[in-house]
């Protein structure tokens, strides 16, 4: 019994050493860890995330609109023949510009030439027959003054000098009859422009009206046609007051930019597509711009007065809406923001003032209240090239 005892004491002895022992080691691990977290939490609150900004601005933004268009001639005509003949030559080169009123053609005008003699031999004989009637009136009024006619005979001379000058005048509207039939023997240029594809030859027949010759296409100045939204029609209409609003042509191969002015809104607004049809004129002493191209149109349509713009890169899109951060007191601040118009690099907003400092590079890393470490934007493009430049 006496050792039985004894035995009990000796393991409860070694069963309080054990535990004694494992909770020393507990304690020492929990104030190692109680010792390092506090330097973990100062370290992750010292950490300021590096950001470029920029201020926004206080500006007029304008508002373009943007569309496909076509270049079309402002004058293009088809040069037709007035009278049917055989062509006998031919005045100038396929593809030559050519001037107002120069000869392209000459037909055969024998006839139209005999026709216009004929017209002239006639008025020559009844102008002769004139001057007779006038001499006879002349000596029936002596005659009557000395009472050797009577007035009967002298009212009959007068009716016949009035009946030649009638004559006489039929006779010249006869010659100048056949003088415009001659004169369509010789086909003129309507208008200045570039001759197209010449599709007689000489010793061809042409019928009147039916033959298509040339065409004579304008080139200088020159339409770009497009079509703008019906909700556009009074800021079009008010610039057409003013000359008509600017618009820029850009050929889609990027062979060029020109500016024009919008000259043209049609008068009737497309059910189908709720657009007009619009023209702008433009200057082409280079020939640059060529019938049928197609060129993308951007017209300034208003402009966004005291605009606060901000850039688009800065903008972001989130589950809750747009947003953008702006550094307050070194700190990362969220502000919602609305789009009012968004162009190229630019946006007008509301929902920030004028000289916020908008976080545009290192805004991905951001979260509100994290204090925030500022750079110019230059200054980290150029930091970033360097180090491009440093990497073997």
């Amino acid at each position: 019994m006496k050792t039985v005892s004894s035995l009990f004491t000796l393991f409860f002895g070694l069963s309080l050493a054990f535990v004694a022992g494992c909770g020393g080691k507990t304690d020492g691990a929990g104030a190692a860890g109680a010792a390092s977290a506090p330097a973990s939490g100062a370290s992750a609150t010292a950490t300021a995330v590096a950001v470029s900004t920029v201020k926004a601005l206080k500006r007029d933004l304008p508002v373009l609109f943007n569309a496909n268009g076509s270049v079309t001639a402002l004058t293009s005509v088809d040069v037709r023949p007035q009278v049917s003949s055989v062509v006998t030559k031919v005045h100038f080169r396929e593809g030559q510009f050519v001037r107002a009123g120069e000869l392209l053609f000459t037909l055969d005008a024998r006839s139209d030439e005999a026709n216009v003699a004929k017209a002239q031999a006639q008025l020559a004989k009844d102008k002769a027959a004139l001057d007779d009637a006038q001499r006879q009136a002349a000596r029936s009024r002596q005659l009557l003054a000395q009472n050797f006619i009577s007035q009967g005979a002298l009212d009959t001379s007068i009716t016949q000098v009035d009946a030649l000058l009638a004559t006489l005048a039929a006779d010249q509207a006869a010659l100048d009859a056949s003088r415009v039939a001659l004169s369509y023997s010789r086909i003129s240029a309507p208008h200045a422009g570039r001759a197209g594809a010449v599709n007689v030859y000489p010793g061809s027949a042409v019928q009147a009206n039916l033959t298509s010759l040339v065409t004579i296409t304008q080139l200088d100045p020159i339409a770009v046609s497009f079509n703008l939204p019906q909700r556009n029609l009074p800021d079009a209409m008010s610039s057409l007051k003013d000359g008509g609003a600017v618009v820029t042509a850009t050929l889609a191969d990027g062979a060029g930019t020109f500016s024009g002015r919008l000259k043209f809104v049609d008068n009737t607004v497309d059910a189908g597509s709720g657009t007009l049809k619009v023209k702008a004129v433009f200057d082409n002493h280079e020939g640059k711009l060529w019938p049928g191209a197609f060129v993308e149109v951007s017209q300034t349509v208003s402009v966004l007065k005291d605009a606060v713009v901000i850039p688009q890169a800065s903008i972001i899109q989130g589950a809750r809406g747009t947003i953008v951060y702006v550094v307050e007191a070194g700190k990362a601040a969220m502000k919602p923001v609305k789009v009012l118009y968004a162009q190229d690099n630019d946006a007008a907003v509301t929902g920030v003032k004028v000289g916020d400092q908008i976080v545009l590079d290192g805004r991905q890393n951001l979260r509100p209240g994290v204090p925030v470490l500022e750079r110019a934007r230059e200054a980290a493009s150029a930091a970033s090239g360097a180090k491009r430049a440093a990497t073997p």
